[in-house]
């Protein structure tokens, strides 16, 4: 017998024999080039500077811009939707901390231009300020008509006169009326791009809702102020 003993090798534990082989980690380059990021960009949402006039920020809705280009009345739908989308892509809080205070002033911009084109006596008070005619402000841009005059009166009287809100639907309805036209006389001479009957039908529309809007806030004894 050999004088020297081969040392027994214990058997593997049966835990470890049954252990997968270790793969072999990949090797790792590290690279030379450090990656740029990127600026922030706001997402799609209407540039500020970029948009001319408050139709530049509804393309969709609104693609031909303001007249003559396009008709005066606006589709109300389309533009609430779009307003919406917009809104929701330049809210503030969908910016990152740098950006905030740009997005709350695009923001604004884009609230501000919905609430003018919204309603037609703004949106023709504004067409008119874009061919340097301003007439929202313009305490001094009255009808000189005495027929008009007579039948604004009229109308003060009878909201004052009111026992109640069913003694109005008459001149509700007829006051109803008179926007419809006076919005369709707008329409053309937008069209015709004919400034100074703009102008003047503007005028008118601004009695015929101050009527509507007096109507609306109709309560019994309250005295009626009608802003020209």
């Amino acid at each position: 017998m050999s004088p020297f003993r081969t040392p027994q090798v214990a058997p593997p534990c049966i835990f470890c024999a049954n252990l997968p082989p270790p793969h072999p980690q990949p090797r790792r380059f590290q690279s030379t080039t450090t990656t740029k990021e990127e600026p922030f960009k706001s997402p799609s949402a209407p540039d500020l500077a970029a948009s001319q006039t408050h139709y530049s920020f509804f393309p969709k809705s609104l693609p031909a811009g303001p007249p003559p280009h396009a008709p005066f009345p606006i589709d109300l739908s389309a533009l609430k939707r779009e307003f919406l989308q917009l809104q929701a892509r330049a809210h503030p809080d969908m910016h990152p901390q740098s950006d905030k205070k740009r997005a709350e002033a695009l923001s604004a911009r884009i609230n501000d231009a919905y609430k003018t084109l919204q309603h037609p006596l703004s949106r023709a008070q504004y067409l008119l300020s874009l061919r340097g005619v301003e007439v929202a402000e313009d305490e001094t841009a009255k009808v000189d008509d005495a027929e008009l005059l007579m039948e604004v009166l009229e109308a003060r009287e009878a909201i004052e006169d009111a026992e109640r809100e069913e003694d109005l639907v008459a001149l509700r309805e007829g006051n109803e009326g008179r926007i419809r036209i006076s919005e369709g006389v707008l329409e053309e001479a937008f069209q015709r791009d004919d400034v100074e009957r703009a102008k003047s039908e503007t005028v008118k529309l601004r009695y015929w809702v101050n009527i509507k809007e007096s109507i609306d806030g109709w309560e019994r004894g309250k005295p009626v102020v009608l802003n020209h």
